[in-house]
């Protein structure tokens, strides 16, 4: 038996090695690697209201890599099987008024393609219905004004110094602002962003100086006008209240002629101050006729802080304050004159006046103009007190629980209450707006809590006052950011997008002004002031 075994294996492997082809296993699937990265879809447009696990299939020789994806778009890679690759691509909601696009890269090893997504802005929604100030009160125009931003240093600012050379006296957008570029060129993200930011009003200070023709036409520069008409609608457009005046057109003892407004020799010179009174009749029927289409969101505000440069501490004028005051009355009333003949819109356009340098301690000098329309504001500003707010000596604390030495010897929460509430007393009461056309403080630094807090706790009792009293009030925006004196920029000029820590201060200042809750008091603010 055992000479038979290797006969027997042989038989067998000879048996296996000749069995039929169909039983043999089938060999392993290959596909072969692709030479190109190839994508299903290189564009891609997204509706603002965004989409959801849109897939794209991906071929590559090697597994693909993805960059360039910002927040707004989700990428989630698949599995890479057989040299492809299924992804998914989500894109969030866009709520701003602009559109966006973004380019994404994917490569394998060194190939490379693009994926571009583009979304659609969100729908803009109309301005609300026109307010009518013919049927509109005292505290229904308070009420609408609401939290305002004044867009400071910018259409006021102007061409001044021996620096100037020839450009001297003439008003330029960009030139007190920290660049001269377009980046600080005022938008329609500016407004969109200020309105975003909580504010339902802004202040557009604008001056006209040389941009003002010789008498007797007193012809203002068209591409100044409309620049400042294109710049009004963008307000408009955002949903916002506007004000516009005559800023620095006012002099205050400087020695030159484009600064018109003369008030301290109008009131040794009756020939000056007629010639002066043309001029305003001029310059006003034309900044009216100009925006004479524009419905009861837009308030003209004929001066801003007429004085002789002492504010109200010269030698002259504390001698006798009802002369230059006086010439005050005069203008105020040339001014309400001027808007109101030009009929129209203007014939019941909500119109502001200013006390003696915007002091509300001024208003005993001053005489309402006599208007047809009954529609007359008092414009005041409020800095007080300067020595913290917007003075030299930038002092830490202020209100009750400052320290002696940290703060000013004045100006605590007591004197808020008592201007805020003559100014209710003796106008709001009487069925007459008040509003705060300027108020603020220079910006502390977030790293030093405890003046960061007294300047927040500043911000937020004057804004609770001021809703308290019935007060709309405007925050003094220069776009300087930083910290330090004269550092008062919130919201950058030309986009719109908070700077530095202004957010939160300007939430603060919404929450005094918006929340109404019957816990959250002038009094509950007060009894939180900072501790140290």
């Amino acid at each position: 038996m055992k000479k038979l075994r290797p006969i027997i294996w042989l038989a067998a492997a000879c048996a296996f090695l000749t069995a039929p082809a169909c039983t043999a296993v089938p060999p392993a699937d290959k596909t072969e690697a692709p030479t190109t990265l190839t994508i299903s879809e290189n564009e891609i447009q997204v509706p603002a209201a965004g989409i959801e696990n849109k897939t794209l299939t991906i071929s590559a020789p090697s597994r693909p890599l993805v960059s360039g994806v910002p927040d707004w778009i989700t990428w989630q890679d698949g599995v890479f099987d057989k040299y492809k690759s299924t992804c998914t691509v989500s894109v969030a909601p866009n709520t701003a008024y602009k559109s966006r696009e973004a380019e994404i890269t994917v490569t394998a090893g060194a190939l490379s393609k693009t994926v571009r997504i583009s979304q659609a802005a969100a729908q803009r929604p109309a301005p609300g219905p026109d307010p009518d100030p013919a049927t509109e009160n005292a505290q229904q125009l308070a009420e609408r004004l609401g939290l305002g931003w004044n867009m400071g240093n910018q259409f006021d600012g102007y061409y001044n110094g021996s620096w100037a050379g020839a450009k001297e006296g003439y008003p330029d957008e960009c030139v007190w602002q920290p660049g001269e570029g377009d980046e600080y060129k005022a938008t329609q993200d500016t407004f969109d962003g200020v309105r975003a930011a909580g504010f339902t009003s802004v202040r557009i200070p604008v001056s006209w100086l040389k941009m003002i023709g010789p008498a007797p036409n007193y012809k203002i520069d068209n591409t100044w006008m409309e620049r400042i008409y294109e710049v009004v609608g963008y307000a408009h457009t955002a949903g916002l209240n506007v004000i516009i005046n005559t800023h620095h057109d006012e002099n205050h003892g400087a020695d030159n002629t484009y600064q018109w407004l003369d008030i301290k020799n109008a009131a040794k010179n009756s020939k000056l101050n007629e010639t002066i009174k043309a001029e305003i009749t001029a310059v006003w029927t034309q900044i009216a006729e100009r925006f004479k289409d524009c419905g009861g969101w837009l308030i003209m505000e004929g001066f801003n802080e007429l004085n002789d440069g002492g504010w109200g501490w010269s030698e002259e004028f504390k001698a006798d304050p009802t002369k230059q005051c006086n010439i005050l009355n005069e203008w105020n009333q040339v001014f309400v004159d001027a808007v109101r003949a030009t009929g129209g819109k203007n014939a019941t356009r909500w119109l502001a006046v200013p006390t003696y340098a915007a002091n509300p301690e001024y208003t005993t000098y001053l005489t309402l103009p006599a208007d047809p329309a009954g529609k007359t504001i008092l414009a005041v500003h409020f800095y007080d007190p300067s020595d913290y707010t917007i003075g030299e000596k930038q002092y830490t604390d202020w209100g009750h629980t400052g320290a002696a030495g940290k703060k000013a010897s004045w100006g605590n929460e007591d004197h808020v209450r008592q201007v805020f509430g003559k100014l209710k007393t003796n106008y709001l009461d009487k069925g007459i707006p008040v509003y705060l056309g300027e108020f603020g403080c220079s910006m502390r630094k977030r790293s030093e809590s405890r003046a960061w807090s007294f300047y927040k706790y500043y911000m937020e009792y004057v804004v609770k006052a001021a809703k308290t009293y019935g007060l709309p009030c405007f925050l003094w925006d220069n776009g300087a950011a930083g910290a330090g004196q004269e550092q008062h920029g919130y919201i950058h000029h030309g986009t719109g997008a908070c700077i530095g820590n202004a957010r939160e201060v300007i939430d603060v200042m919404y929450k005094a002004w918006n929340n109404s809750d019957a816990s959250y008091t002038l009094q509950s603010v007060y009894d939180n002031a900072p501790s140290y």
